[in-house]
């Protein structure tokens, strides 16, 4: 049986956690839990654009035919 995908992506979860706890915040620096959730954000980003980049580099021509489309 496949995993279940969670029905919101770990980004949007991740920017609506930033949001409120700046929101809630007196200080705009922010605190060592708004930090840790930017990092993990972060890396959410990057290893969506690696997979981006991995799946365009696997195609091949393909994939340089069908992003400039």
């Amino acid at each position: 049986m496949a995993k279940k995908r969670a029905a919101e992506p770990d980004e949007a979860k991740l920017k609506k956690k930033i949001a409120t706890k700046q929101t809630d915040q007196s200080t705009p620096k922010g605190d060592a839990a708004v930090r840790s959730l930017k990092k993990r954000l972060k890396r959410e980003q990057r290893k969506r654009r690696a997979l981006v980049l991995r799946k365009k580099r696997a195609a091949g021509s393909k994939g340089a035919a069908a992003t400039a489309a």
